[in-house]
């Protein structure tokens, strides 16, 4: 069995297996470790009942081959996990993929040996694999984050997280069933769930703003529209913030009128998803203006859940909205005025433990027959975290990044060698279309190795001074949003012990673009380059 390769990368997700296609256009030998048993990623995993993308389908989608634009087709606005699933296993089909994949393979470990300058990549069934470089494309959504609730691990019933539900159908009918978190997971399992249980209970601790998706099937005049100018609308994209085509207001929420505001928020909760948010340029920049979106969904819970009560628990008010990652449902808030659903206030009733057939809140002794935790993920940094990765010095990455992730462009970090990430801390990431940001960094890594073989280079390593000032940027450039506002996972304050720093940069994808375009036309400004063991290319920073 072949152990050396020129480069390792680890997960098979959407950017994963973009990687290795690249990788195969350098002409390197390459090798993906997956943990799971398919490609895909988080949509390999989060197979939960109502999981489905807040992007729109005709976006959420790779953009680098036009045939294969062409001769896909989504059914849905909003694809859900299936058909998502089954695009990703097109994908891998297409370009033969799987070959180079080993699943069923988790990575424990990746540790650099200084002196021969190559990573070794272990298993946890003791294989050990070897490259020159490593990306890792482990995502920022995949790691399931497991509550720590007294008590858990005494239940009897069925427990499940939406973050790793299983493969296999779960009889969900005629049951009680307790759902804990209520941000996007947990807004889209929840009607799914109550169409099913005989009393559903939504334990909410923090209620999330969400706008209606307004879901409806793909028409073959809309797709057709679409594909006859593809690449206009993927470069028009890639031209806006979050890296998705979409109507962005230019104006001041307060420089208009009240009756043209509340005109302009009714026409965008009428056309549902989160481009909600971006109806005027300061809504995450402007407490006053953020507050004016904030209060009109606030109403439209209002006006949707009958009970007055239950709907200013579903009320957010301790947030801006957008703060916290917008959600969008289908039939969310209307659920709760279903006679089998009950929500219960964590603020005022503490989860006190779980035992053997419930749970206990405040006073109150729920029965339960399944838990469903709809808790969310060790976002960004948690799928790293659980590899034992050592750089130069033997330095770990969990020691360097105690105090938070640093990194150059969210790509490298110092320290350690020839180790790339794929939507790492300090990039877009989670603020973006997932997929136009991850094509963008692995088009940049993929350039970045053809410029190292050209030049016989051996290593690569960011400069501790550029990802100092990398770090500075994007920690002031989240400083003049209302996105410090929340106690939110961009933070990771959802994860105990987790630094509170705000990891995803705000600047945009085309700011974040032009940046690592200058970086690399500059040859790799920021970045310490040897090109041998005797000569070492150390490149200046530039302010």
């Amino acid at each position: 069995m072949t152990r050396k390769f020129d480069i390792i990368i680890v997960g098979a997700g959407f950017a994963g297996m973009y990687m290795l296609y690249k990788a195969r256009e350098l002409g390197l030998s390459a090798l993906v470790l997956e943990t799971a048993g398919g490609v895909g990623g988080t949509w390999f995993w989060n197979r939960y009942p109502g999981a489905r993308c807040d992007v729109e389908s005709m976006q959420y989608s790779y953009s680098f081959c036009e045939e294969l634009q062409q001769e896909w087709q989504w059914s849905e606005r909003y694809a859900s996990q299936p058909e998502i699933l089954k695009y990703a296993n097109h994908v891998a089909d297409k370009f033969y993929l799987r070959r180079d994949i080993r699943f069923n393979s988790r990575a424990s470990s990746a540790i650099f040996h200084d002196g021969e300058r190559v990573w070794q990549l272990s298993t946890d069934d003791g294989e050990h694999y070897y490259a020159k470089w490593c990306v890792m494309a482990t995502g920022c959504l995949s790691a399931a984050q497991r509550p720590n609730i007294p008590g858990l691990g005494t239940f009897k019933g069925e427990i499940y997280h939406t973050g790793n539900w299983p493969q296999q159908p779960v009889d969900l009918s005629g049951r009680k069933i307790g759902v804990i978190g209520t941000g996007s997971s947990g807004i889209q399992v929840v009607p799914e769930l109550a169409k099913l249980a005989k009393h559903l209970y939504v334990f909410q601790r923090t209620p999330n703003f969400s706008i209606p998706a307004r879901n409806q099937p793909i028409d073959s005049a809309y797709e057709a529209e679409w594909k006859q100018s593809y690449a206009e609308r993927r470069t028009a994209a890639r031209n806006m913030p979050a890296g998705i085509l979409s109507d962005i207001g230019t104006n001041s929420a307060l420089a208009v009128s009240p009756e043209d505001r509340l005109a302009e928020y009714e026409r965008r909760w009428a056309a549902g998803g989160t481009g909600f948010t971006a109806a005027y340029s300061d809504l995450l920049k402007n407490e006053d203006a953020n507050g004016t979106a904030a209060e009109f969904v606030r109403k439209k819970i209002r006006e949707v859940v009958t009970d007055p009560a239950v709907a200013n628990l579903l009320a957010p008010v301790d947030h801006p909205i957008g703060s916290k990652r917008i959600c969008a449902d289908t039939d969310y808030f209307a659920t709760f005025n279903r006679q089998n659903v009950t929500l219960v206030d964590l603020r005022a009733n503490p989860l006190q433990e779980v035992s053997e057939h419930g749970l206990t809140a405040g006073s109150q002794f729920y029965e339960l027959d399944i838990f469903v935790l709809a808790t969310g993920f060790d976002a960004i940094t948690g799928a790293l975290s659980k590899i034992d990765i050592v750089g130069r010095q033997a330095l770990t990455l969990k020691e360097k990044w105690q105090d938070g992730p640093n990194t150059y462009l969210g790509l490298m970090t110092s320290g350690f060698p020839n180790l790339f990430i794929v939507t790492g801390p300090g990039s877009p990431s989670v603020l973006t279309n997932v997929i136009v940001a991850i094509e963008d960094n692995v088009n940049w890594i993929a350039g970045c190795l053809a410029y190292l073989m050209t030049r016989d280079a051996q290593t690569i390593e960011a400069m501790a001074s550029a990802e100092q000032g990398w770090i500075e940027h994007v920690g002031q450039a989240a400083e003049g949003t209302l996105y410090t506002k929340a106690k939110s996972w961009y933070l990771g304050v959802n994860v105990l012990g987790k630094p509170a720093v705000f990891m995803p940069y705000v600047g945009g994808v085309p700011a974040y673009q032009k940046i690592c375009e200058e970086v690399e036309a500059d040859s790799y400004r920021g970045f310490d380059i040897h090109a041998n063991r005797d000569s070492v290319h150390s490149l200046q920073v530039v302010a």
